[in-house]
């Protein structure tokens, strides 16, 4: 890196699940996930979801049919 200002973007989100509008997949809210824990794991624990990561990523994926499913601040970066 050179020069004297550097900017680092990205996304405010732990995951990107937490991207998708929780409203987008049927739930209220994304749990909240005490820290050192995996995150994805304890997701999938708090809303009685198989522990299965990869079956849990496409259910939420085949949840979202658009931009409008997402959370502006994902969109916004």
């Amino acid at each position: 890196v050179t020069g004297d200002h550097v900017l680092v973007v990205g996304h405010p989100y732990i995951d990107v699940w937490e991207a998708v509008k929780p409203s987008s997949v049927g739930i209220d809210a994304w749990p909240v996930v005490p820290r050192g824990q995996d995150w994805k794991t304890g997701v999938c624990r708090a809303l009685g979801w198989p522990q299965n990561t990869g079956a849990a990523w496409q259910h939420i994926l085949s949840k979202v049919r658009s931009y409008k499913d997402l959370e502006p601040q994902l969109l916004g970066r």
